[in-house]
């Protein structure tokens, strides 16, 4: 079902609003010299979407097996993060800490729909040889199926789901059930997250490790994006791409994620992250 575009959504506000929003560490890479990536303009991705169910695995060089131990880029938090910095603060909520975000926790009961996704993300310390980060704390947050964000989208201000904070176990890990994002206009499909040094600092909204962005394979948000429920994604994705994102458009190996799975029984998506 074709739907006409609405306005430009808050989602993509340009360089001057992620220049506001960027994380402590990133703003003092910045005015240290190293500079902004050129933002390039979207480009048109004329394929049309992919009709198969299952996704061949996809070995991005950021996945959870690469020997590389380059420190993850440093990404803008974006408008919605959730986390008191703009806005309400998640955080220090009571069921914050929880594996399966699906649905909302608290006095809110909503649960997004969409395709099943589990995010397996292995936290390494870069500083130490990049020996596994047990004990860290990973917050990660998406939009839902619609490309609306819990907390900040009208029609979902009362819900808090889609967004959740797990503690890295024994081998740096941390694992999330979530559904797969939508594509919403002007940036390529994604995931935030926020590194801190332990669930006590992550549930005070304390000192942040890394800021980042996990990025999705083409070929897997066109399968997603062929089901029920993701049709304004697939216009969407046509007006961007990987090499045009606001965020990704600098490079990113690092964040995209390995992916394996089929539309029927979920997908699972891992990466490592040197922090």
């Amino acid at each position: 079902m074709i739907r006409h575009r609405e306005p430009p959504p808050e989602h993509d506000l340009g360089l001057a609003y992620d220049l506001r929003t960027l994380s402590r560490r990133r703003a003092l890479t910045l005015f240290a010299g190293v500079g902004l990536a050129t933002l390039v303009g979207c480009a048109t991705d004329e394929d049309a979407p992919a009709t198969g169910s299952t996704a061949a695995p996809s070995t991005p060089t950021g996945s959870a097996t690469s020997a590389s131990c380059e420190e993850i880029p440093e990404e803008t938090t974006g408008p919605y993060p959730g986390d008191g910095s703009n806005g309400p603060n998640v955080l220090t909520e009571s069921g914050i800490v929880r594996s399966d975000i699906r649905s909302s926790f608290g006095s809110s009961s909503g649960t997004a729909d969409g395709v099943p996704l589990m995010v397996t993300l292995s936290l390494l310390d870069q500083a130490n040889g990049c020996a596994p980060l047990s004990g860290a704390a990973v917050y990660l947050w998406h939009c839902d199926r619609e490309g609306r964000y819990s907390l900040y989208s009208d029609e979902i201000i009362d819900q808090n789901y889609l967004r959740g904070v797990q503690e890295a176990d024994a081998n740096g890990q941390v694992t999330f059930t979530t559904i797969f994002p939508a594509c919403y206009s002007g940036r390529w499909p994604h995931i935030h997250f926020e590194v801190y040094p332990s669930v006590a600092e992550a549930t005070s909204a304390g000192n942040v490790m890394a800021t980042s962005q996990l990025a999705f394979p083409e070929d897997v948000c066109d399968l997603v994006y062929a089901t029920d429920g993701y049709e304004q994604s697939v216009q969407n994705k046509a007006q961007t791409s990987l090499d045009g994102d606001m965020v990704f458009s600098d490079g990113v190996d690092q964040q995209l994620v390995d992916v394996n799975g089929d539309v029927d029984s979920g997908f699972t998506a891992t990466l490592a992250l040197p922090v």
